[in-house]
């Protein structure tokens, strides 16, 4: 048995507050992960807000990355001492993982919200011994050590920073994969990005690592358009500033942009990606609303050769392209520790009033080494 440190959420429209948890014995296939730095993701609001049906009382978190300190006995990738980024979970064996497309696993939902084991166990206790529900997206690492498996912890090489690579596990991959991985722009092509969240800066930064020509960063908060135009844009927009940015947009680049990337998730903003295409071009929406999110749009406008697609994670294993990121990362051109501003784990309610209020792209907790 272990002792930690977690946000505990007890009730949706709280904030989690810190308790101390215990973690059981780990089965054969978990691993024990010493969490070193976990990223504050629009997803965790949104399961703490009660738009993601995961039961309670729960510890949410699933930007994590650290240092494992103990396997079980069927581990066989991972060793004591590894430094790791945690992932999205995955079977692994269905057939949509087998065709190397895990972020669509047939159990995705069970395995990443359901906050028990499969065999209806929790990984986590509080104080009294009562169960709290973990595995959130395969880590539950808003603690200072989370349960994983092999399946969702990906090996970093020992000199990459680990408190800043815990965004790596969702939202940066999630912004540059729907980049890298879906839309697949040709070299010289244009791009718009909705929404310059880390999600949106990391298609940004995706989009020039593609060699697009034309980049154009779209966001209300001008606070983020510097930022953008560092990492890559080549324009930015402010969409409150215009009654139709989509057409704004196409008078900008002469006729609209081959893709668009939405990291918003409202009707108005995905309506506006879509107008801001060329003929034909493509728009990937992102951005994660709580419960049904209708949208309408012209059908006849996709008629003309647009297409609109929706993306989970990037459409990519972590195991493949996590270690391309973080080797970009490396070589200067998808610099993750730009859009990072640490706050202690005890400051969790001024790390979450700064993503609030939009102080900052990403919010990342870290944790005393020695807790």
């Amino acid at each position: 048995m272990h002792t930690a440190t977690a946000a505990v959420l007890r009730d949706y429209g709280t904030t989690p507050r810190a308790e101390p948890i215990e973690l059981p014995p780990l089965r054969p296939d978990e691993v024990l992960v010493r969490i070193g730095g976990v990223g504050i993701c629009h997803t965790d609001l949104t399961a703490a807000a009660g738009g993601v049906p995961i039961p309670l009382p729960a510890v949410l978190g699933h930007e994590g990355a650290g240092t494992v300190v103990e396997i079980g006995p069927d581990v066989t990738d991972l060793d004591v001492g590894d430094p790791v980024v945690l992932g999205f979970d995955s079977c692994r064996t269905c057939r949509n993982c087998a065709r190397g497309r895990p972020a669509y696993c047939t159990r995705f939902a069970p395995l990443n919200y359901g906050g028990r084991r499969a065999d209806g166990s929790t990984t986590l206790r509080d104080a009294s011994g009562a169960p709290l529900h973990g595995n959130w997206f395969g880590q539950s690492s808003f603690a200072s050590l989370a349960i994983a498996t092999e399946r969702n912890a990906v090996r970093l090489p020992d000199d990459v920073p680990l408190v800043p690579a815990g965004p790596l596990g969702c939202g940066l991959q999630t912004g540059a994969g729907a980049v890298l991985r879906v839309l697949r722009p040709e070299p010289g092509s244009s791009i718009a990005v909705f929404g310059l969240g880390a999600v949106g800066m990391a298609a940004v930064m995706a989009a020039r690592i593609a060699g697009c020509g034309t980049v154009v960063g779209v966001d209300p908060n001008p606070r983020r358009h510097a930022l953008a135009r560092e990492l890559g844009a080549t324009e930015t927009l402010n969409p409150d500033e215009h009654t139709d940015p989509g057409r704004r947009i196409r008078e900008i680049t002469g006729g609209g942009v081959d893709h668009a990337v939405e990291a918003v998730g409202t009707e108005a903003v995905i309506r506006q990606a879509l107008a801001s295409l060329t003929i034909p071009g493509t728009c990937a929406t992102l951005g994660l609303r709580a419960g049904r999110n209708p949208v309408t749009v012209d059908q006849t406008h996709l008629l003309n050769g647009r297409t609109l697609t929706g993306v989970i994670e990037g459409d990519a294993d972590p195991h493949v392209f996590l270690p391309e990121l973080v080797r970009l990362w490396q070589q200067g051109s998808f610099p993750v520790e730009k859009l990072i501003r640490t706050f202690p784990f005890e400051r969790f309610d001024e790390a979450l009033a700064a993503v609030r209020a939009g102080d900052v792209v990403k919010a990342v907790l870290t944790f005393d080494p020695q807790e």
